[in-house]
This record gives C-alpha cells, sequence and structure tokens, in this order.
C-alpha cells in the first residue's frame, strides 16, 4: 500500500486524541482534527464535522475517524459514486478496541486497517473476502509493485474464488507466500516483470519498482530521452524506482525534471559510496545506477545516463539519500492561530527541528515525533552549522523562529554561514524560507494601525553591530519621521540602550508621541498598551516586548472603555475637499 496523501485522523472529544497519538506513531504526518470546543492540543481545529469530512473525502485524503461506523457512512454516502478513486475510510473505537475498514479497498484500506490495529494491540475487522481466503490483496499491491490493468483484477479475484488455479510468471514473494492456489499448469496467470506487455483477461500484470535511472550531469530535454531509452528497451515506466544520482549532481534539474515526469522520488550517493566504482573506470552515472540495483547497466555507455534493472523491487529507504531539505520557518510572535499553513505543513513534513528551547516549544503538538535540536538563543552560527549538517545527510530539517524568520531572525543567519563557510556538501541542500507573522506586525494589529504609513524597524541589540550605528539609524529615521518599530530593547546586560533611544527621538519628536509597548504576544500574559514618549524607560520593557514609537502624525482615539486605538495616518496633509 502506498499512501501518497498523509491520512487525516479526525476526532470528535478530547478521550479520543490519546487513541489518536497512538495511531500517528505509526502514520508519521499524519494530521490530527479536532471538534472546536471539545479537543485541545490537536492540529486543525473543526466546527462542522461533515463539511470537514466531505472536503477531506473529495481532496482524497485517507480518512481515520475516531468515532462511530453509523456517522461515517451517513455523512459520506451522498459522495460515493467510484470505488476506484475512494481513498481509505476507516473507522477506529473511542478506546481503540476496534479498528474497521469501511471504503478504499482499492487504495489499501485493508493494510491501513492492520498498522493501525497493530499500534493499538488489536485485531483489525476485516471482511474482504478475496483478503481473508486468498492471504493478499490482488487490487492492492505492497510498496514496489503496480497492477497494470485492475479493471480485470474483479473477475479474476471472482475466478480464483470460485475454484480456478493461477501459474505465476516471475518473482514476488508477497505473491508466492500467500493462499493464492498456484499451479503451474493453471488457466489463470499472474505475470511479474519491468517489460512492456499487452494484459489480457486471465493475465494480471504488476510491474516492479525494480528500474534505476541515473543522472549526473545537465541534459537537453532529458524527459524525452529518458522516455525513449525506456522504449527502446522496451521496459514500463511505472517498473522506475527512482531517479539517482551522486550527492554532487543534487541540484542538477534534469534530475528533478525527469522525476516530476514520472512521478518518482530522487535518491543520491556520496562520494564514498561510489568511491570504488568510480575507480574502477565508471562513470558518475554509471556508478550511481550500478550502487542503486547491484547490475550493470543495460543502456549503451554514457557519461551522463544509465539505466540498470535490479534484481527485485528497490528498497529507496536504504538506497542512497534523499536530497536535504532545509525550510527556515517563521511560527509567528505566539499561538498556533498566527502559524501559517505552509509552516504546519512543514513542521509536520520536517524529520528534524532547530531552533532556541522556547521556540520549538511555541509549535506544540507539531513537534511530536521530531528530532529535537535545542541551543541557546545566541548560538544563531552554531545553529545553522547543524541544521545545514543535518540537512547534507538527506534529513528534512526546519529551523525554526518566532515572528518573521528574515526579521532579526535565523534566516540571516544560515545564508551568512553558506557564504562564510561555503562547505561543498552544502552545496546540494534545497533551502527554502517560509514566512511567518513579524512581531510588530502582530503589535500594530492589537492596539489598531500604527504602523499605516512609512515605518522601519531597528534593533537596540548592540551585540552584533556597534552603539553608533544604532544611534545614527534612530537619528535618521526620527528626522525622516519613520514610525519606528524597536526589537530587542532591554536585556538583563542592556539597560540603557533604550533610554539613550528615547533621548535621541525626544529631539525629533514632541514628548506626548504615542509609544506602543506589546510584550508576550500571541502568549499567555500578553500586555499591550500606549504610553507618551517621555515615559519610556528601560523598565517598561523586555527581549519578550516590541516597541512601536509613533511618527508626528501617529494619533490616538481614547474610547469609551477606557482603551485607546493608535494609528497613523495615511495622508501626511489634511484632505482636501473640492466645492
Amino acid at each position: 500500500m502506498i499512501m501518497n496523501v498523509a491520512p487525516a485522523i479526525v476526532v470528535l472529544g478530547q478521550n479520543s486524541v490519546t487513541v489518536a497519538r497512538k495511531i500517528i506513531s505509526v502514520l508519521p504526518g499524519a494530521t490530527l482534527y479536532g471538534l472546536a470546543g471539545r479537543t485541545s492540543g490537536v492540529d486543525v481545529s473543526f466546527t462542522n464535522f461533515g463539511e470537514t469530512l466531505r472536503e477531506l473525502f473529495v481532496q482524497k485524503t485517507p480518512l481515520i475517524g475516531i468515532c462511530a461506523a453509523g456517522i461515517l457512512i451517513r455523512t459520506l454516502a451522498p459522495l460515493l459514486s467510484d470505488k476506484q478513486q475512494e481513498p481509505p475510510v476507516l473507522a477506529v473505537a473511542e478506546d481503540g478496541s476496534a479498528v474497521v475498514p469501511l471504503l478504499g479497498g482499492l487504495g489499501g484500506v485493508n493494510d491501513l486497517a492492520r498498522r493501525i490495529a497493530e499500534a493499538l494491540d488489536v485485531k483489525p475487522a476485516i471482511t474482504t473476502t478475496g483478503d481473508l481466503r486468498l492471504g493478499t490483496t490482488l487490487l492492492s499491491p505492497p510498496p514496489g509493485y503496480h497492477l497494470a490493468n485492475p479493471d480485470d483484477a474483479k473477475k479474476f479475484i471472482s475466478d480464483l474464488l470460485a475454484g480456478a488455479e493461477v501459474k505465476l510468471e516471475g518473482i514476488a514473494p508477497w505473491l508466492s507466500d500467500s493462499k493464492l492456489p498456484i499451479n503451474p499448469k493453471g488457466d489463470l496467470t499472474i505475470q511479474v516483470t519491468e517489460r512492456l506487455v499487452t494484459p489480457t483477461a486471465n493475465c494480471l500484470v504488476y510491474h516492479p519498482a525494480t528500474i534505476a535511472i541515473a543522472i549526473s550531469d545537465i541534459i537537453d530535454d532529458p524527459v524525452t530521452l529518458v522516455q525513449q531509452l525506456l522504449a527502446d528497451a522496451k521496459l514500463e515506466r511505472t517498473s522506475v524506482a527512482g531517479i539517482f544520482a551522486p550527492i554532487t549532481a543534487a541540484a542538477n534539474p534534469a534530475i528533478h525534471a525527469v522525476a516530476s515526469a514520472l512521478g518518482v522520488p530522487t535518491r543520491f550517493f556520496t562520494p564514498n559510496q561510489l568511491e570504488s566504482l568510480l575507480s574502477k573506470g565508471y562513470s558518475p552515472a554509471q556508478a550511481a545506477a550500478i550502487a542503486a540495483t547491484g547490475t550493470f547497466p543495460i543502456t549503451p555507455a554514457s557519461a551522463q545516463i544509465a539505466i540498470a534493472i535490479a534484481p527485485q523491487p528497490i528498497d529507496l529507504n536504504i538506497t542512497g539519500q534523499p536530497r536535504g531539505r532545509l525550510a527556515i520557518i517563521g511560527t509567528g510572535p505566539g499561538g498556533l492561530q498566527w502559524m501559517s499553513k505552509e509552516v504546519k505543513e512543514i513542521l509536520r513534513s520536517a524529520t528534524d527541528l532547530v531552533g532556541y528551547k522556547t521556540y520549538l516549544d511555541l509549535v506544540g503538538s507539531l513537534a511530536d515525533g521530531k528530532q529535537r535540536h535545542e541551543s541557546d538563543n545566541r548560538e544563531e552560527e552554531a545553529r545553522a552549522k547543524v541544521a545545514l549538517d543535518l540537512a547534507a545527510s538527506g534529513r528534512y530539517v526546519a529551523v525554526v523562529s518566532s515572528g518573521d524568520p528574515g526579521i532579526y531572525a535565523m534566516a540571516t543567519a544560515v545564508f551568512e554561514v553558506c557564504d562564510r563557510y561555503a562547505k561543498p556538501e552544502w552545496d546540494s541542500i534545497d533551502i527554502h524560507v517560509a514566512p511567518g507573522i513579524s512581531a510588530m506586525q502582530a503589535a500594530a494589529a492589537a492596539i489598531g494601525a500604527p504602523l499605516g504609513h512609512d515605518f522601519c524597524a531597528i534593533s537596540l541589540s548592540d551585540i552584533l553591530k556597534p552603539w553608533s550605528a544604532i544611534a545614527q539609524r534612530i537619528t535618521a529615521a526620527a528626522e525622516a519621521d519613520f514610525v519606528i518599530a524597536f526589537y530587542n530593547p532591554v536585556s538583563k546586560e542592556r539597560t540603557w540602550q533604550l533610554a539613550e533611544a528615547r533621548n535621541i527621538l525626544l529631539r525629533h519628536r514632541t514628548p506626548d508621541t504615542p509609544v506602543v509597548l506589546a510584550r508576550n504576544l500571541g502568549r499567555p500574559g500578553q500586555t499591550v498598551k500606549a504610553i507618551a514618549l517621555d515615559e519610556l524607560a528601560p523598565a517598561n520593557a523586555d527581549m519578550r516586548t516590541i516597541i512601536l514609537v509613533g511618527s508626528t502624525k501617529t494619533r490616538t482615539i481614547k474610547r469609551r472603555d477606557g482603551n485607546i486605538w493608535v494609528y497613523t495616518p495615511r495622508r501626511y496633509t489634511e484632505q482636501q475637499v473640492y466645492i
């Protein structure tokens, strides 16, 4: 069974969350959906069970409902039309005592039920006759095999259940070790081959994932070339297990173009893994093909591309390594409600999380099952090196920052390290920056619109730059009449900088200029208040505080409840009225 989409686990009460976590332990990447108001600690909260379930079903998302089977059946009944297109749907008892596959027999629902049942230490309630009597699901082969003619399978299985015997051509342990009535003289045939063949009604054809395509250099029109090589060799494209290459070619667009066109993953070999083959005179592509299959390439000698066939399906879990991925993410300034959908998906998919412990704790259950690599908040360079080295080994690493990762955070640190040390193995990494809501945006939104006109951000930390540069920028921003967002205003070791910044500003701003102090944004103990500029003092702030200093145009609106709004007008002159 191969699931291209991670399952959704849907719960209606808090008692089901524990069972859901056990299921997630064997289904990494699964998303936990919980009914709002009745569950906590879930990945996604929903308010309408029916709409949520139907939307996921239409998206072909495997569904695991920890609830009564009846409610799942009644909710999805209007959508049932084509069983070949249905995703797996299972019902799991609230206490984990029963696992019942309901829909998606062709999508591997029985195999999924077995995995879940094993995690819960129960027996799955499988009722499929063919599965029970034949000991295997012919319509849903295991990973590494593709059924070429599923439309012929229904009658084929009916004939087997009626007493017909089958001869097996080719090697497939999952078939030979099953309860199939195998007889060399059987009227039915199961053929296992990576070659192009024409299936018939009495012959099921399975294509094993035994073909390795290796590419090492840039190639013009690589997709057309590979398709032609497969056709010339009379090989079936669904038997291609993956695209393989030396790790030094991991950024080669030809590799990823072919992988995308064939819908297969990429895997890469380190110089140490290919050294002995290269020393024997094989080209990098030939060496990669041999390393993937253990056999010699069948294509003509080429320095750029090679195709080889393994004697059994290639296990990508132990063959080469994936291209390393490094995502530098911003979780927003506080709770999960400010975290983008993109960031949540990265956190679910990542294998490793790197960051300051406080920030890693902010992601909550999205960190479950991940390798955590914690460090002190000031160890940015060391943290970046750890993340890059992990990604270079084929891991999917998320470097976690609060706020936006590109604003006084880890995105710059990673690129600084890449630029300064330029280790060759880092060139293979796919690096991506995922933005987050910044602290200054959250602070502004909490009190109105103080950033409604031109503004700038200045860090008051003089650890990485001299105070003279900071003072110069404060002066320039004050003279230019910018609204200013002050980051890192006060720490235990730095207390005088904020007072000095206030003194500079008072040379260009009136004492009653609005100043917004926002602390612990989106977290327990959040406070947002406005004071006058001449009241600003180090005691007002710490490292969890963002400070917004208004321009000469920034205004306040007093509300009847005693609170105020702060905003900066979009116009610097009064709007003219034409009569």
